[in-house]
């Protein structure tokens, strides 16, 4: 009997890991903070309002979003409108606070166009398209690679793709690091938190900045395995 052990997994493990931790981190800074009452008392909303308003951007309008848990909030420029969860709208925690205004930040980077928010919604399109593509390019091209000369093309084409994909978690770094700075930095100017505030907010977004972190390292590790297994196929 003949059996066969994928190695490759050991490449991923520790992403998926890494994954598992930084939910674990979000879900458990997002809990904790979500019970305790921001010093001034106001809620995701009003925060929000006030931060746009400070920085020019009476025009933008706040949703409540129907759909989605506590974490689903973001700013969509084609709308220009700011989108938050039920909680978020609604609370006066210090979770809902910041994570209220880490959004409106996104909406300060659309309005002063940040380099890297421009690139990243630029390439939304070609990312979907391709990251549709990659994975069946992959697969088919891993297995008639070894009886068709197109399936390596197939398989290399797949490769590329995916590249692309993980060129748009690269740039998503920047843009979430930078509107969780802008939104720390604007609560403390306009004096919406108390420095305990400002530290409860600080855990809560740099938990929710890792998850962006360990979804690059995925992305990365993924390709690895793939190209390790591409490899072994070749021996």
């Amino acid at each position: 009997m003949y059996y066969y052990y994928d190695y490759t997994w050991i490449v991923l493990l520790p992403a998926m890991i890494f994954t598992f931790i930084t939910q674990a981190r979000i879900s458990s800074a997002y809990r904790n903070y979500s019970r305790i009452r921001i010093s001034t008392g106001i809620t995701g909303a009003e925060a929000a309002r006030r931060m746009m308003d400070a920085n020019g951007l009476s025009g933008v309008t706040i949703n409540i979003l129907k759909t989605g848990n506590s974490l689903t909030n973001f700013y969509d420029p084609k709308t220009k409108t700011l989108n938050l969860s039920k909680d978020v709208y609604s609370s006066n925690s210090i979770a809902s606070v910041c994570i209220a205004c880490h959004e409106v930040g996104h909406a300060i980077q659309d309005a002063t166009h940040y380099a890297p928010l421009a690139f990243r919604n630029g390439i939304v399109p070609f990312v979907n398209l391709t990251q549709m593509l990659s994975w069946p390019l992959i697969f088919f091209g891993l297995i008639m690679s070894t009886v068709s000369p197109y399936g390596s093309l197939m398989f290399t084409i797949g490769v590329v793709c995916f590249l692309f994909v993980i060129l748009f978690h690269l740039v998503t770094l920047p843009v979430e690091f930078n509107a969780s700075n802008r939104a720390l930095e604007q609560m403390r100017l306009l004096k919406m938190c108390n420095e305990d505030d400002y530290i409860g907010s600080r855990d809560v977004l740099r938990a929710a900045a890792m998850t962006y972190v360990a979804a690059l390292a995925t992305a990365v590790a993924s390709l690895l395995r793939i190209l390790l297994l591409a490899g072994g196929r070749r021996r």
